[in-house]
């Protein structure tokens, strides 16, 4: 009662608020290539309007509640952007020519700290941190000139954070409303060799379907990203719960108490999951590692540990979800990739009866030895890599046994 009655309050807060602020702008969440449609349907679930899907992005329109909600509800999104403006630029001296066009004094002070982030493709400005330096030597000096003083530097945790996009001729402002990459969750203190990006390991989730009503396994566990990001999903703990800074904070329009709101209000959607969720590796450093980030993200109590071979876990009763992130070739020393996969694939087969299996790797050969049919291929970027994220149902009998029972049901 008193939790659905603190939601009534805050979302009436909220309400009120969203209407007071008519005025809505265009924001841009960047995220990894194959996620672009799970950011897209997260982002109609929190109100956002005009979404339109871009390469490795989805613009859309909204007002600051939803920004702040953007940043802190998000799985599959790697970065809140608004936008500042856009222009052409020829070379590095129409470039700072441009930058100092804009009144950099209306986004951050002198007392407050800056840092650029760049990305350029084309054949005009071919380094990031080339074109970085232009754009900063641009702000600072005209501050120094209007001021007699120039804001600080600070790559790590600046006020004011602006990304740099540039395409041949095309350069394009935006400033970051996340600061550090909502990928870092809080959550992650330690990780194995080659661990997953948590947005990646949620983006995966997604792809699989998972209504949360089944139970989760996997047994290739590593760091424990992918069970602590389905557990998060399944009891529906915002991506931003663990996290105590969003780059909007340090603006000089930050408001808190319309934070507050929207975090109470995403808060009180927190609920218990009915269900088992198990992670289980072979390596005893894994499983430490995974414990100790289960720990921090306060979820040992909704987690099953088990240090165990994949082949020797016997999954929970009921059948669900089994997601697994093998060691790929180009990726980690594997003594013998196929006759890992095929063990995978003779496990599956043994014990999985009732489960949607799914794997991803960029070793799209050794992804053949498991030996098993795959009834969807999802291409998926793990960083540079290109993988296939590959589901097998896991089914009693021979395929042809369950293609005659399905024929007969129809």
């Amino acid at each position: 009662m008193l939790k659905s009655t603190v939601r009534r309050n805050t979302l009436l807060l909220l309400k009120t608020h969203t209407l007071n602020q008519t005025n809505t702008f265009q924001l841009v969440a960047k995220t990894i290539s194959g996620l672009e449609n799970s950011v897209a349907k997260e982002l109609e679930k929190l109100g956002a309007t005009k979404i339109e899907i871009l390469h490795r992005a989805v613009s859309f329109e909204g007002d600051q509640a939803i920004m702040y909600k953007a940043n802190y509800c998000l799985r599959t999104a790697l970065r809140i952007l608004k936008p500042i403006g856009n222009f052409g630029a020829r070379d590095e001296s129409s470039l700072y020519k441009q930058i100092q066009k804009f009144d950099w004094s209306k986004f951050f002070s002198i007392d407050q700290t800056f840092a650029i982030d760049a990305v350029v493709s084309g054949d005009i400005f071919t380094h990031s941190q080339y074109a970085a330096l232009k754009v900063k030597d641009a702000i600072v000096d005209q501050f120094r000139d209007r001021f007699g003083s120039r804001p600080s530097v600070n790559t790590y945790m600046p006020d004011f954070r602006m990304n740099v996009h540039i395409t041949n001729e095309r350069v394009t402002l935006a400033a970051d409303s996340s600061g550090e990459s909502l990928h870092k969750r809080g959550y992650r203190k330690m990780v194995d060799k080659a661990p997953i990006n948590e947005v990646l390991a949620a983006g995966l989730i997604q792809l699989t379907g998972w209504n949360r009503d089944s139970n989760f396994v996997d047994c290739m566990c590593g760091s424990g990203t992918i069970p602590i990001e389905a557990a998060m999903y399944a009891m529906k703990i915002p991506a931003g719960y663990y996290r105590s800074q969003f780059g909007f904070m340090r603006w000089s329009d930050f408001d808190a108490q319309l934070w507050q709101t929207v975090k109470q209000v995403a808060d009180t959607e927190i609920c218990e999951f009915d269900h088992e969720i198990i992670a289980s590796d072979r390596s005893g450093k894994a499983i430490d590692i995974a414990r100790g980030n289960i720990q921090n993200a306060h979820l040992q109590h909704d987690i099953k540990v088990i240090k165990k071979n994949m082949e020797e876990l016997i999954p929970p009763e009921g059948g669900g979800i089994m997601l697994i992130n093998p060691p790929y070739g180009e990726r980690l020393e594997e003594s013998d990739i196929i006759s890992l996969y095929q063990t995978i694939g003779n496990t599956l087969k043994k014990n999985f009866k009732g489960f949607q299996a799914w794997a991803v790797s960029s070793d799209l050969q050794a992804l053949k030895y498991i030996g098993l049919k795959p009834s969807r291929k999802i291409p998926i970027y793990n960083g540079p890599l290109e993988c296939r994220l590959v589901c097998f149902d896991i089914f009693d009998g021979s395929y042809k046994d369950k293609k005659a029972r399905e024929n007969k049901n129809l």
